[in-house]
Parts: C-alpha cells; sequence; structure tokens
C-alpha cells in the first residue's frame, strides 16, 4: 500500500513539472550573419521559460553561457529549444562559442 501512495504522488510531482514545463513563456533569438537578433531579451524573474534558438545561417554555432551554465550545439539552419530558469533579478550574458566577436547577447531579467 505505501509503494502504491509514492507511486501517486511521485506522478502527481512529475505532472506538475511537465505542466508548469509546458506553460512556460517563449522567447525566440534568431542568429543571423553570425550575431544574435535581438541582442538582448527581457525575461519575468522567478519563472521558467523557454528559449527557442534558432540559426538562420549556413554554419553551425554553439550557444554557450557561463551565467546561465548553458552550451548547446545549433545546426545550420536549425532551432533549439533551451529551458532556462527560474532566474533572479539581473542580466546573464551569452555567445556564439564559434563567432564571439559578433554572437553577443544577453538576457535581461527583471521583477522580485
Amino acid at each position: 500500500m505505501k509503494k502504491f501512495f509514492t507511486a501517486i504522488i511521485s506522478s502527481a510531482f512529475i505532472f506538475g513539472a511537465s505542466q508548469a514545463r509546458a506553460e512556460s513563456k517563449e522567447f525566440l533569438v534568431q542568429i543571423k550573419n553570425h550575431k544574435f537578433e535581438p541582442a538582448e531579451i527581457e525575461v519575468p524573474a522567478n519563472q521558467e521559460f523557454k528559449l527557442v534558438v534558432e540559426n538562420t545561417d549556413k554554419t553551425l554555432e554553439e550557444f554557450e553561457s557561463a551565467d546561465l551554465k548553458k552550451e548547446k550545439l545549433v545546426g545550420a539552419e536549425k532551432k533549439i529549444t533551451i529551458f532556462i530558469g527560474p532566474l533572479k533579478s539581473g542580466e546573464y550574458k551569452f555567445f556564439g562559442d564559434f563567432h564571439q566577436k559578433t554572437a553577443q547577447g544577453k538576457i535581461v531579467v527583471k521583477g522580485n
């Protein structure tokens, strides 16, 4: 009986977490000519969000951020999704690892 209740509680937790993720706000950043557009996005504090990175270039890029502890390859003319947060107010920089001089951006987190 104890295992049964543990399974129900675990299932409820997993469903709740996936439900919250499904309702996350989504923000799009594109890579065009080895630059992020927009180079700055504003997101609410203390909320998980989905960052979609679309590479419109014909070359591979890598989305990287030491501030966010994220690193993910973005194929040529491909999209990736990264779940981020919740974050405290502040600025979090990111860059394209293969074009560091031009592919620079930041996420500005505002709110409580």
